[in-house]
Parts: C-alpha cells; structure tokens; sequence
C-alpha cells in the first residue's frame, strides 16, 4: 500500500544524494545493486564532463524501473546545463510514462547528467538499468548554431576541434573568424580608373580598412562617380556606426557615407584625394564601385599646320592632353631650324601650350653629290632640289663615258634621299674614253727618218723632259686621267755596280723632271701642252737593269689631267700582239743626224717573231725573254732611237675601233740597223702589275 506522495517526498527529502564526478572519454552506469533489485530511498546522479569539442552519447542496455503516472516514483534522468533532455521510468513507453528503449540520447554540449531516483519502496523487485555513454565529435563546421563561431570562408574540422581559413588575397583576423584584406595602401596615378570594395560587387571583407589614395599632378581636379549599385551596412537611428566610405581632399571631407543610396558624382576639387572603407566583423553587404575622371586647365584649340595634320584631332584641350603634329608626305616640321619628322606639344597646367604650331617645310634632298668629269642636269629651270625634284648624271664628252653606261633619274624622296628608278643603282662614274683620237691618220710617219706625225694623232703620249734645261729624255703611255706607263730605265741613275738590285736602285728626284702632255713641238712650247710633277714612281718588282727585263714602270701625276682632243689616254691591251701585226711607235727620240726632231715622229713597223729575234741578238750575246716584243724590218731604216725609251707602241683593235697599247720603248742597238730589230716591254703581259698598282681597269 502506497504512502501518499506528499509524505513520500518528504521521506526523500531526509535521503542524501550521491553525487559522482565521471571525465572518462566512455563508461558504462549501472544503478546500486544491479542486477539485483535496487534499493528504497536512494539517489545518485553521475555528471560526465568530456573535453571542449565533444559532445555525449547515453543509451541503455536494460532498463527495468517502478512505472508510475509522470515517472513520480522511480525514474532516471537526463540533464545538461540545466536542462532537462529526458525523464525515463517503466519498461515501455505509456502515455504517462516513458521507458527509453533503443533510443539514443546526446548532449547539445561537453556536459551530460544522469540521476537515478527511487522512493521508499521497491516491493517488486526491479533491477534498475545499465547505461553507456561515449564522447563523440562535434562537427562544427555544420553543426554550430551559434553563428558568433561560424568561420568567415572556410571551416576545417577535426576531432575536438575546428579551424577557419580564408580565401586567396585575405587575411585571417584576430579573432580566428573572420576574414579581413590588406587594402592600405593602393595608390592611383592614371587619369582615369575604376576603384571598388574588395571582391565588388560580392559581400565585402569584414575588420578590414582601406585606404586608396589618387595622386596626380597640380593642375589636375579629381571627379568621383559612384556605381548606382551602393551597399554599405548602416542603422536606422545611428549615422554609420558599422561600416562607413570616407573621402578626404586637403582640408575638406565627405561622409561618412553608408546605407544603399549611392552618392553619385562628387567632385572633389582636388588632385590628391584619400578614400577610407571601414567595414566590422559582421554583415554581408555588396560593397560599392566609383569611376573616376580628371579634368584640367582648358589650351587653346589648335589648327593644323598647312601641309600638316593634327593627332589626335580634337575639339577641345585641357592639361596634360597631348598632340602629336606631323606633316603631309614630303614634308617634314621645321623647329629651331631643325627639320623633324614629327613634334609632340602638351597643354600645361596654366592653360597655355608647350611650344606653337611649327610649319612644315618641303623635303629638301640638298645638292647631289658631284661626279668627277661629269655635270648634273635639273628637270626644271631652278634647278630644284626638294621632294620629287629629279635629275640625271652626264659625263663630259667625248673625253669621258658613263660607267655602268645607262642613264638613270634620281627623284628626291620623302626621306630626304635621292633615290634612282633602278633599286640599289649605285651612283655612276664618269671614266676616260680611251683609244679614240679625235683626229685620224693621213699617211703613216716614221720616227727613224720617217715624217712628222699629225698633231693631236697620238694624244695619249708624254714627254719626260729634265727640269733644269728642259730636254726631252724619254717617252710615256697615258692609261687613265693620272696614270703613265714608262720604262723603268727612264726612272733612275745609271748603275754603280754590276750586281746592283732594284731595292738599291737610285731612283730620280721628283722634282727634277716633268711630265708633259699634249706635246707635239719637241722644244717650242705648245698652247695645248699640260705639264705635271710626278708624285710616285713605281718600277715592276722583277726588273732587271743589266738586262732590261720587265723594263716597265708607272708614274702616278700630282694632278689630274684635263682630258681634251690633244690628251686623252690610250686602252690597255685585251689580247697579246701578234707576229707580223704592225704596230705604231711614236717619239721624240734623236733622229739618224743625231739631232732632236722638231715635233712628234713616228712610225709604224711590223711584230717580229721572238724565235727570229732571240736567234739575231743571241749572236751579240743579247738576252731577249718572254715578257718582251721584237719589232722592225730586217733591212732596218725604222726604229725607234735614242729617247724614245718609255714611249708607247700602239696598235688598233678593229672590232672595237680604238687603239691600245701593246707596249713600251725599252732597248736596242743602234737606230734602225739591219737584222737589228727594235725590242720592247710586253704591255700584255704585265697587265695584272699595272691594273692592281694604278686600279686602271679598262
């Protein structure tokens, strides 16, 4: 029989509880006695603390207890943080009462309290329950209701535990939570940008401050144009207490600006502006974005020059805008009198420019240079020289011809060049016309008792005459307008020893003979005479003087000769003479009477044989080699003589129609005697010798 329940609480309350203190990670509780029946009137409450980031887990195994309306007898049960979680008694659920059967209760934090109750009576014998519990994980990364523990961007769990990291460009707070970015210090120096809130126009980073400083010139004014989309978190009754826009020019200030009207344009006056975002550890509002423009002191508009063009084109100008001014093709912009292709000016900060309109003055190629013996023809009668302007080489003639032989017009370009029609023409020389005497034979002369020859007919010949009494000592070939070729026996003293060779050769001052041509008289003066100093003597490098072998020299002029009808150089050889072609040899050597001629002789006699010739001086102990020419009649009468030396024996290539000269005057005996044949320099085959020492190349 049941004592009534206001008596049996008061019996309770004279009981004493236990109370036991559990801190292992999973345990078992099990009610006193068990399994045998618990006692009467007994209390004991078991509170299991786990460490932070666990929570707990409690199920029964078996459960037996007194049933009772509401559990008011016997009951167990469940609190954390004084909360009631469950109140089991019986052994199955009732409507008025509760057995926990497969349930499984967990705690909402570390802490977990179990109590088991009996009354003054346990007349059936129940045996209680047997309980385990267990620390489990809390996930807090999706488990957290509190969200004053919720990670900014990113949450990390692991067991007893949870971290937060932050997205790339962000930095973790302080606070663990919330992610902040360095925005500090972001300057601006273009006349033009866009400046936003971190990640525009996604939520803004929290505990974040930036500062962004536009800086420009003095001169400049700064204008600020907000986005309409503005989302800045603000309060009701507080004027931006979160999070706030700053701006700063000098000694002015805007805001604190906030809420979602955007400010729209503010022009700040100013070309050094500061914008401050302050944002604090919560909220998720879009942010903002302002475009910025400058403006400037206006120029004056500008007209382009005549033949010019203005870039860019434009109606109006202010500072720090800038022109490039260039001119039409074939002109170029003259500043300080300096021609250029192009001149940038700038509107500076007082309104004026940095330097006026320059004109463009016409592409002038200058004067053309100059060909030697030749002469520049205008396409006009001013004799124009600026862009398209043309004009064409020509030589003086018919002394010298054009080399390569075509007539090319060079136009002035617009780079300021002359510039031929044929791609990479090189500029043309002006070249002697050799071998083409402006007067023509009559009748033949003869040197040794022959004839005058007719003035002017051998025009390429020079006279060597001594400076002191003018005597003509040897003869010469003119090959170009500055080049003779001469025996080397003319060119030095005679021989001190036998076995003096070329190196000790005492070679004759230059000052102590002249060369003259344009000769005819032998010692009267001629009007058409011109007389030089030699400047270089250069004798053939195999020369023998004892022999006269390779008995050939040239003479280089001190100036060149002017080329006229009675001076004009002869043609070196293409081709080696042949036996029995008549040749011409001209000179001023003494005649049979042992006397100087009046004026020029010559005479033209056939080619001997080298067999023949070698066979006749052999016999006087005579060396006659290769690199010479036999020349003459077996009955004699025809020669050249004493001071011919060095004169030029000439004949005519008729293909061609000019004469050429085959060689030189070198030795003999006597003058025209029988079976003695007049011997020669061979022209031909020292022809490499004179082209690489004089360059002389027709």
């Amino acid at each position: 029989m049941r004592i009534p329940l206001l008596f049996s609480i008061c019996l309770w309350m004279l009981s004493e509880a236990e109370v036991i203190q559990l801190t292992d990670m999973f345990g078992e509780i099990r009610t006193p006695n068990f399994p045998d029946s618990y006692p009467s009137d007994s209390e004991v409450t078991w509170n299991i603390t786990v460490p932070e980031g666990f929570r707990l887990k409690l199920y029964f195994m078996h459960f037996d207890l007194e049933p009772s309306y509401l559990c008011e007898y016997d009951y167990a049960k469940v609190e954390s943080e004084d909360q009631v979680i469950a109140n089991f008694c019986g052994k199955e659920s009732t409507d008025t009462e509760q057995a926990p059967g497969q349930q499984i209760i967990t705690s909402p934090s570390n802490f977990l309290s179990l109590t088991f109750r009996s009354d003054f009576s346990n007349e059936e014998r129940f045996t209680g329950f047997d309980a385990h519990y267990s620390a489990i994980d809390i996930d807090e990364c999706t488990e957290k209701s509190d969200e004053d523990l919720v990670c900014d961007h990113h949450c990390h769990n692991y067991i007893g535990g949870f971290y937060c990291s932050c997205r790339f460009g962000y930095l973790l707070h302080t606070d663990n939570r919330t992610c902040k970015v360095e925005c500090s210090d972001n300057l601006f120096t273009q006349r033009s940008g866009l400046i936003s809130s971190p990640d525009y126009p996604g939520p803004y980073a929290k505990s974040s401050d930036c500062r962004y400083r536009i800086e420009l010139e003095e001169g400049f004014v700064i204008n600020l144009h907000f986005d309409d989309n503005f989302d800045v978190e603000d309060h009701p009754e507080v004027k931006c207490p979160y999070d706030y826009l700053k701006i700063k020019t000098g000694k002015k200030e805007f805001g604190p600006l906030c809420g979602e009207k955007s400010p729209g344009r503010i022009e700040t006056g100013s070309n050094s502006v500061q914008i401050l975002f302050h944002s604090d550890n919560s909220g998720e509002n879009g942010g903002w974005r302002l475009s910025y423009s400058v403006t400037g002191m206006p120029c004056p508009n500008l007209h382009p020059p005549m033949n010019g063009k203005l870039e860019p084109p434009q109606s109006e100008y202010t500072f720090k805008d800038q022109v490039v001014i260039s001119c039409n093709q074939g002109y170029r912009v003259l500043k300080d009198n300096v021609e250029m292709e192009s001149l940038q000016i700038e509107c500076r900060k007082d309104g004026t420019w940095s330097n006026q309109i320059p004109p463009c003055q016409i592409v002038d190629c200058k004067k053309p240079k100059e060909i030697e013996n030749g002469f520049i023809t205008y396409s006009t009668a001013e004799n124009r020289t600026t862009y398209q302007s043309s004009f064409n080489y020509s030589c003086r003639e018919p002394y010298y011809m054009m080399v390569p032989n075509i007539t090319l017009v060079y136009t002035c370009d617009a780079s300021g060049e002359w510039t031929s029609q044929e791609i990479g023409a090189k500029i043309p020389t002006c070249q002697p016309v050799c071998g083409v005497p402006r007067f023509s034979r009559s009748a033949l002369a003869r040197i040794a008792g022959g004839k005058t020859a007719k003035r002017g007919i051998s025009p390429w010949i020079a006279m060597f005459s001594d400076s002191q009494n003018n005597q003509p000592f040897c003869g010469g070939a003119l090959i170009s307008n500055k080049w003779i070729v001469t025996a080397a026996h003319c060119l030095h003293h005679e021989l001190d020893t036998e076995d003096t060779d070329l190196n000790s050769l005492k070679l004759f001052e230059l000052s102590s003979f002249k060369v003259i041509l344009g000769k005819h008289r032998t010692l009267k003066k001629d009007d058409t005479e011109q007389t030089f100093q030699a400047k270089n003597l250069i004798l053939h490098p195999n020369y023998k003087p004892k022999t006269f072998r390779f008995d050939i020299a040239l003479v280089e002029l001190s100036d060149k000769a002017f080329l006229n009808d009675y001076v004009m150089p002869i043609c070196l050889p293409e081709k080696q003479v042949q036996q029995d072609e008549h040749v011409i040899v001209s000179g001023w050597g003494k005649q049979f009477l042992k006397r100087l001629p009046d004026s020029l002789m010559e005479v033209e006699i056939p080619v001997v044989g080298q067999t023949l010739c070698k066979t006749v001086y052999q016999t006087l102990e005579l060396l006659v080699t290769d690199e010479m020419i036999c020349a003459g009649f077996k009955e004699g009468g025809k020669d050249a003589c004493s001071g011919d030396s060095g004169g030029p024996m000439v004949t005519k290539n008729e293909l061609k129609k000019h004469w050429y000269l085959a060689g030189t005057v070198s030795w003999g005996v006597g003058c025209g005697q029988e079976d003695k044949y007049g011997v020669y320099s061979d022209v031909y085959k020292n022809l490499d010798w004179i082209k690489k020492k004089s360059g002389v190349q027709y």
